[in-house]
């Protein structure tokens, strides 16, 4: 008996479905007709198209992080293959899961120069987990098994698929593995017990502790066990900007955002610490300020899947590999076999001492008759926050703002680009999340600069429907990068005035609805406009030119030096 033969496109769309795939973002062109035919000829997987390449990327970013599975994303070759560049590196810096498949020129031309080549392997290899150029569509079943698996699993991030238009055409029977095996791939999933017993120990006996939630806390969808263990132990909690949510901001004991433009308070506990519980952060310059004068009196205790990132910046005194909820896990069950008890008194100077850090706070500074962008941001929660919507960022001041005026209770509610801190990530992103989402409104918080590096997918909002609602908090500048030249540069601001375009009429000439908004009473209304409006939405912000981001630890200095006010510059 004959077996059913079918094209590598027809193979790859079943792969996806044996992964569980319901929605792909993409871009089509000239290789990957032979994969768009197949889509067009089935109603299994719905396709997204975007306006671009790298809007494709970042929108299955936004998508896994709010749904926790991979996200997929589909691109032709050659310019369509390096538009995603941006993307992959954004997804790899921040462990976003994610499979990219790429087209590429028939196999015999690989390597002749030809039409819309380009060497997408090569290019990636620093910029995403692993990859593969599938040579044989013998093999295309298999290497979809091992991407999914290689994506989700161990430290999380994209990989990458680059199938000539030959494989795609050529056919083979469907036969989809039930199990991975790859040599030298072996994520350690249990922590080592004996170092679980070590670092509960250094715990009880500390006198000045602090747990560091990371965004492996997101990943691991461990939030209720650190939850558990930190309010067991009664150790307060900082977060990094990817573990914003992990641990609720509304417990007394969340201290909120650390780094450099992280909390005072959170900043200090950090720094005056005795015993730092670091759970899935790779401590970056961010969170750290001068590595050489970092938590110098601290032992440190680090849980991280990745080995790679345990002491890379900040030595682990106890280091603990293994996935961060079966770690947690092992350490609450311990707990409770553990017959010691928590000296309460032991750590109440600690919190008086946190309870006196607490008083200091940012100093806003009016400096003209326009909106603070502060009040703004403080207006936008405060009227949506009951409705718990998924909050997706841009970079810059605004990004900081939001982290510091936004309260979280839960994960995977803030999407912000982290590691890479790209501009023109959070629209597209925001797409992602409204394709997880499907219910309610997302709200995208962007700079009058950032929104545009993206801001021809407000047409893909449209055509879909995409209940995206973007926040232009509009300061007439690169704010973030103005700020620095205030301080920094003298007030030489080189390239930073940035001119926009009628937000408003841009909004309608794409079909979408435009508000502006240049009063304080206006910001309430505008709101309630955009949420009963049946589709995506501009509201421009029309903001004082010259607000600065306070806390703000200056680059190089440790985390402890924290500025307040433009007074102390």
């Amino acid at each position: 008996m004959n077996k059913q033969m079918f094209s590598g496109a027809q193979i790859l769309l079943k792969s996806l479905l044996k992964e569980g795939v319901e929605e792909i973002f993409g871009y089509p062109g000239g290789v990957v007709l032979p994969l768009y035919d197949a889509l067009y000829m089935q109603n299994d997987i719905k396709h997204y198209l975007v306006r671009h390449e790298q809007a494709a990327v970042h929108a299955a970013e936004g998508y896994a992080r709010v749904s926790g599975k991979a996200g997929v994303a589909i691109v032709t070759s050659g310019p369509g293959a390096c538009n995603t560049i941006t993307g992959l590196a954004n997804a790899y810096y921040d462990g976003t899961p994610m499979v990219l498949i790429t087209g590429q020129v028939n196999s015999k031309l690989i390597g002749g120069d030809a039409f819309q080549e380009a060497d997408i392997v090569g290019i990636t290899r620093s910029c995403c987990k692993h990859n593969y150029l599938v040579k044989d569509v013998k093999d295309l079943a298999r290497v979809v098994k091992e991407a999914f698996y290689i994506a989700t699993t161990g430290k999380k991030g994209p990989v990458v698929i680059d199938i000539p238009v030959d494989v795609f055409n050529a056919k083979y029977t469907f036969n989809y593995p039930k199990n991975v095996e790859l040599v030298g791939y072996n994520p350690n999933y249990k922590g080592h017990p004996l170092q679980i017993q070590r670092a509960l120990k250094t715990l009880f006996e500390a006198k000045r502790p602090v747990i560091i939630s990371g965004g492996g806390v997101v990943a691991s969808n461990s939030s209720k066990e650190l939850t558990e263990l930190a309010t067991k132990l009664h150790i307060p909690v900082v977060h990094t900007l990817m573990g914003t949510g992990t641990y609720p901001d509304s417990l007394e004991t969340s201290l909120g955002m650390m780094g450099m433009h992280g909390n005072y308070c959170a900043n200090l506990t950090v720094s005056n610490a005795d015993v730092i519980f670091a759970i899935g952060t790779r401590f970056s310059d961010r969170i750290t300020g001068c590595l050489k004068r970092f938590a110098r009196d601290a032992q440190v205790i680090h849980i991280d899947i990745d080995p790679c990132s345990i002491s890379k910046n900040v030595k682990a005194t106890i280091p603990i590999v293994g996935d961060i909820k079966n770690v947690l896990n092992a350490m609450l069950f311990e707990l409770m076999k553990s017959h010691h008890k928590i000296n309460v008194e032991l750590k109440d100077k600690w919190f008086k001492d946190i309870e006196e850090w607490k008083k200091k706070v940012a100093i806003p500074q009016k400096m003209s008759d326009k909106l603070s962008a502060i009040t703004v941001l403080e207006k936008i929660y405060e009227f949506t926050k009951d409705d718990e919507p998924i909050v997706s960022t841009e970079v810059g001041q605004h990004q900081m703002w939001t982290a510091q005026n936004f309260k979280f209770n839960k994960p995977r509610k803030l999407i912000t680009s982290g590691g890479l801190g790209t501009m023109g990530f959070g629209f597209p992103a925001a797409m992602g999340a409204a394709v997880a989402k499907k219910d309610g409104y997302i709200l995208n918080i962007a700079g009058d600069g950032s929104i545009q590096m993206n801001i021809q997918e407000l047409m893909t909002c449209v055509d879909y429907k995409f209940k995206v609602i973007n926040c232009i908090i509009n300061n007439g500048y690169l704010g973030m990068v103005r700020q620095w030249q205030e301080k920094i540069y003298n007030e030489h601001y080189s390239q930073t005035k940035i001119s926009s375009p009628d937000f408003v009429k841009l909004a309608e000439s794409y079909g979408a609805l435009g508000i502006r908004v240049e009063k304080e009473e206006e910001i309430i209304p505008a709101l309630k406009k955009a949420i009963d409006f049946k589709g995506p939405c501009l509201i421009d912000f029309v903001c004082e030119n010259f607000e600065m981001v306070y806390p703000w630890v200056l680059a190089g200095q440790p985390i402890d030096k924290v500025l307040l006010s433009r007074k102390e510059c």
